[in-house]
């Protein structure tokens, strides 16, 4: 009898409101928490782990031929997207997907940082990791729903592997110098933090005159 009356009090405890509570609380720390996802999509070789936005403090290294001279199909139309073509910019490289939640909450911030920099010489390069095929669509509704105004393509598998470096979550940003080095490389998205970092990380190149000889 003891032992009915416990289960009886378990089940009323979880009543629906608690359920639907419960619920709520648990998408609220999703959405505001530090965040990243990884790209389950055939073309990307990576498996599904969580990282934690971060800002790598690497040297500083040139982005290989073989990423600077790929030719990856272009969103906007017109001319395959190659990134050696942006040679003697401030270069921001974004790898995304449709899919993916921080992804699609940075977006935003990337749009109004081509708005407030393009006139100082930078450039964004949005390269989805998702089928150039599959996704098609779906990148360029994306595209117009967001109101992107910079480049958005899709990243080759051997561009994706490239830039990674085994680091497989997404979103992922590089800041490229005038002179094709690698200053920052961030991993994941926080709201507070990502964009203010950005920000400096542009400053930063922006201002550095060396890259720009």
């Amino acid at each position: 009898m003891a032992l009915k009356k416990q289960e009886t009090g378990a089940i009323k405890f979880w009543t629906p409101l608690r359920v639907v509570t419960t619920l709520i609380v648990l998408a609220l720390l999703a959405a505001f928490g530090v965040s990243s996802c990884n790209s389950n999509d055939p073309v990307s070789p990576v498996s599904r782990r969580t990282a934690t936005p971060s800002a790598g403090n690497e040297p500083t290294a040139a982005l290989p031929a073989a990423v600077l001279d790929a030719e990856m199909k272009s969103a906007n139309g017109g001319d395959p997207i190659k990134l050696s073509n942006y040679s003697g910019k401030v270069l921001l490289v974004n790898l995304w997907a449709t899919w993916c939640g921080p992804c699609r909450r940075e977006t935003p911030e990337l749009v109004k940082l081509h708005q407030e920099y393009h006139e100082r010489g930078l450039e964004i390069v949005g390269l989805s990791t998702e089928d150039p095929v599959a996704s098609q669509q779906t990148v360029e509704e994306f595209v117009r729903s967001y109101s992107v105004g910079y480049q958005v393509g899709w990243a080759t598998r051997d561009v994706a592997l490239a830039l990674m470096k085994g680091r497989n979550s997404i979103p992922q940003s590089f800041i490229v110098t005038r002179d094709g080095r690698i200053a920052k490389h961030f991993v994941g998205f926080d709201p507070r933090s990502t964009p203010p970092l950005l920000k400096k990380a542009i400053e930063e190149a922006l201002s550095d005159t060396a890259s720009a000889r």
